[in-house]
Formats: C-alpha cells, structure tokens, sequence
C-alpha cells in the first residue's frame, strides 16, 4: 500500500467518490451554456482535457515536481486511462448521442459497474457477492427510471447497442487502469495529469478547435466559466474518486459513482424547471438504495 491509502478508510473513499459523482452530475448546467455558443460535445471534451492537464501540470511544478515524473514501463496505464478509457468513452457515447437519445445513451452507459465488477474479480480478485449483483442491477434499473427510458416505446439498432456497450466498457476501464497505477505507486494528482494529457491529444484531431478557441476568448466572463467548468466537472472529481479508489473496491466505486445521473435530474428539476416524474423519483431511490447496499460490509459468500 502507498501512504495515501493508509490515510483514507473505507467510509471516508465512499464520500469522496459520491463527491466526485454530484460533480461529474453538474455537467449538465455547463453543457447547456456552452450549447448555446455552437459548441460540439467533443469540444467541450477537448476543453476539459485541455484545462485540467495545464492546470495540473502547472499545479505540480510549484506543489512538488517529483510528481511529474513517470517509468515509461508504466507509460501503459496513462494511455489506458486517457486514450482506451476517457477518449474511446466520449467518442462512443457522443456518437450513441446521435444515433439514440440522451435517456438511452445514460443508461447504456451505467452498465459500467457490471462491467468494472466483473473486470475487478478477474484483475484484482475481488468478490462477487449476491449483494453486489443485486447492487449493479438495482443501479442500471434505477438509472432507467432516472431518464425516464422504461415505459417509453425505445428501439435500439445494433449501432446503438455496440456504442452503448462501448461507451459502458470505457467508462468502466478508468476504475481499472487507475488501480493499476495506483498499485505502481503512483500520486493521484500524477494520474490525473497523465490521463488528461493523453486524452487531450486524442481528442483534439476530433475537435473545432477554432470554434472552441473563440468561445473561450469571446469573454473574460466566458474564459472564467470555462475555467470553472475544468475544475468542477473533471480536476475536483477525478482527483477525488482517485483517492476514494484506495480505499474502495473498483466494483463499490463505480455503484456510489451512479449518483451522477440523480445529481444531473436533480438539477435539471431545481435549476431548469425540468418535470419531476414519479419514475424519475423512484429511480432515484433505487440507485440510492444501490450505493448503500453495495458499501454494506457483505459476511455472505461470494458467488
């Protein structure tokens, strides 16, 4: 174990990831401002990627350069996160965007913590217990629900469903290179940067950056939002759920990190006005009830 492992228990890595899933729910308030400016989802993927390797690696020059420092040996788990993790993960589910609805997209995205027990228990030998199966199903039922997709007469092509699988295995990989990392020694604030700057280059090809270059620009109170949107919705959250990962199970992590879409809902009723539907609701008990069941300490065996 590393000296920030010791440091952090169980209960305390719970909060942190929770933490890191309301942030990663507030997205939705920056995705709007900057949909009215004309600007692409990948590029608001290139400006989170952009902000937080920049801030992070000026971050680590004045807080301790030692950070900065990595094996190429381990060069591996830095493309895993960025370019196998968050790059592959945008790009399949902006393209299921396109091709689907936003309710289908998310919830073929919360597959993730099925996907990340099932790695988790190969990888790292970590227990599948009837809990934790019950825990993944009630998360992908309730994020149906959340978006309000059950009920609504949804057809999925092949595409969609490849996309949504696609999307699903990315977003769960973060959890998996991020421990192997960690299990190499390495500072969270040392993955954070990393990762970013891998998936920085990865994107960039993809995106207008003209376009976004003149939206930052277009004012110092549009330069400021876009700075607070790096810190909020990718900086604080990844640096958090890295260090509730060292004391978390991959497989608990990702169920507590489906607080997201309740957050985004949530929002989405208080701030925008949006409609608050019976499903909606109990959806939102549902993946709360999940995160709790999943973080309960299991005596049972496993499967």
């Amino acid at each position: 174990m590393t000296g920030q492992q010791k440091t952090i228990t169980p209960g305390l890595g719970t909060v942190l990831i929770l933490l890191a899933g309301c942030s990663w729910g507030s997205i939705g308030i920056f995705v709007r401002t900057f949909g009215r400016e004309a600007l692409g989802s990948m590029e608001i993927v290139a400006l989170r990627s952009i902000f937080t390797a920049v801030f992070m690696a000026l971050f680590l020059l004045i807080y301790d350069r030692k950070l900065l420092r990595i094996r190429l040996k381990d060069l591996w788990c830095f493309i895993g996160t960025g370019v196998v993790s968050m790059a592959f993960f945008n790009f399949c589910y902006f393209r299921l965007i396109t091709v689907s609805s936003l309710s289908v997209a998310a919830v073929m995205l919360y597959t993730a913590p099925a996907f990340v027990m099932g790695l988790s228990a190969l990888l790292f030998k970590e227990k599948i217990t009837k809990m934790k199966i019950f825990a993944v199903v009630l998360t992908v039922v309730g994020c149906a629900f959340v978006t309000g997709i059950l009920g609504s007469p949804v057809k999925l092509s092949l595409e969609a469903i490849l996309l949504g699988l696609g999307a699903g295995v990315g977003y769960a990989l973060y959890s998996i290179f991020s421990r192997y990392a960690l299990l190499r020694g390495y500072h969270n604030f040392t993955i954070v940067l990393y990762t970013f700057i891998f998936t920085a280059a990865a994107v960039i090809p993809l995106s207008d950056m003209g376009k976004l270059a003149s939206v930052v620009t277009k004012s110092p109170g549009m330069a400021g939002f876009s700075a607070l949107c790096g810190i909020v919705t990718t900086v604080f959250p990844y640096i958090v759920y890295n260090f509730g990962l060292t004391a978390v199970e991959n497989g608990k992590a990702a169920i507590a990190a489906s607080v997201e879409p309740v957050v985004a809902t949530l929002i989405g009723v208080f701030i925008f006005r949006e409609t608050m539907t019976a499903g909606n609701l109990a959806g939102i008990f549902m993946v709360l009830a999940a995160i709790v069941l999943a973080n309960r300490r299991e005596k049972q065996n496993h499967c």
